[in-house]
């Protein structure tokens, strides 16, 4: 495993009184091991121990090659993984549970007696997998330059005619022929009204001349995820939607002026929102600001109005300000991710933020 990223756990499990943990989080156990676990419904549980004496309890559908760092324990399917797992517990100690293992593991490890209290122990993984290492960083940028091209070869498609469904299935081919090993989620490509939807779920909408376009996009890339967002519109724009195209864009370069050490997350989203409240759109800005990402594209610590916690270096995520005016069929969001530096942060993606229209084919 992973010698810096362990200590790190172990150090807070140490400080919050948790002398043990069981992790079931496929990427929690990538980003310790180096190595993608998929078990499907089957159990897979990395237990930790202050004290050492770490296991991977694993079934043996699932043969590993490589030494993960870490004592393999195998089970079959006819044999009850948490009764081995159990073995290992303390059963005198509290021990933290990840967030998303099953419920019918923990019911069965309770029945065990296994551990003499349960406590949300995600929140520990959480906070130490918020901020990124330099290799870690690395990886995002380089992601967010691949993202950088594909919204430059996207952008000139979105005149040619196609449904949103149509345009959607040409992103994830321009991710796959770029070496991308997928989509970080269900790429927006929403015309019109559909951009006003800021959760659009594509259809077959066509784009008409005057529609903003929604491009909210992002791949992995080498096991990472990039995410951005960038609106354009169809042949022409209108005075009411370039007024309000400027202000998101004044409203994401002041979020990330705000986006720096020491600062609390929420003073990134109040730079955007009370931007946008000035500007009298705040009703129609509807969603928080932003979101962690790095292996997922939504991992832990969110850009809201609520949440206090103090921006550290090395955390990463978007600063994706949007109005959106259903009535009149604008929708605008604007999104870039950043890394937080000793003395502000990185804006890591670098296509322009220039409002471009494309001009109709005949």
């Amino acid at each position: 495993m992973d010698a810096n990223k362990l200590g790190r756990i172990l150090k807070s499990m140490e400080e919050k009184g948790i002398p043990q943990m069981i992790i079931s989080d496929p990427p929690t156990i990538f980003y310790l091991t180096g190595k993608w676990i998929i078990p499907g419904e089957r159990l897979l549980a990395l237990y930790l121990n202050v004290n050492g004496n770490h296991k991977l309890v694993i079934n043996e559908l699932f043969p590993q090659e490589k030494d993960l760092g870490v004592e393999l324990v195998w089970y079959n399917d006819v044999q009850d993984g948490v009764e081995i797992l159990s073995q290992f517990v303390e059963k005198d100690k509290p021990i933290g549970i990840d967030k998303v293992w099953p419920a019918r593991f923990l019911l069965r490890l309770q029945e065990l007696g296994a551990g003499s209290k349960f406590v949300n122990g995600s929140m520990i993984v959480d906070y130490v997998r918020m901020v990124k290492d330099e290799h870690e960083q690395q990886l995002m940028r380089e992601a967010s330059l691949a993202n950088d091209k594909v919204m430059e070869k996207l952008i000139p498609l979105v005149n040619k005619g196609y449904t949103e469904t149509e345009l959607n299935k040409l992103v994830r081919d321009l991710y796959a022929e770029s070496g991308h090993s997928g989509v970080s989620f269900d790429p927006i490509t929403a015309y019109g009204k559909s951009g006003a939807d800021p959760h659009h779920v594509t259809d077959n909408t066509k784009g008409k001349r005057g529609d903003s376009v929604v491009l909210d996009i992002g791949g992995i890339l080498n096991d990472y995820c990039s995410d951005m967002t960038r609106t354009v519109f169809l042949g022409e724009v209108s005075d009411k939607a370039r007024e309000v195209y400027e202000i998101v864009k004044e409203a994401q370069r002041r979020g990330i002026e705000a986006a720096k050490p020491g600062n609390r997350m929420c003073d990134v989203d109040l730079a955007c929102r009370n931007y946008i409240e000035e500007k009298g759109y705040g009703k129609y800005f509807t969603h928080r600001t932003g979101h962690s990402i790095g292996m997922e594209d939504h991992e832990y610590g969110d850009v809201s109005s609520v949440n206090e916690d103090i921006i550290q270096v090395g955390q990463v995520f978007s600063i994706e300000p949007g109005i959106y005016l259903m009535d009149e069929e604008i929708g605008v969001r604007i999104e870039d991710l950043v890394i937080i530096t000793e003395d502000g942060c990185e804006v890591l993606n670098h296509f322009t933020k220039d409002l471009i229209v494309v001009p109709m084919e005949d």
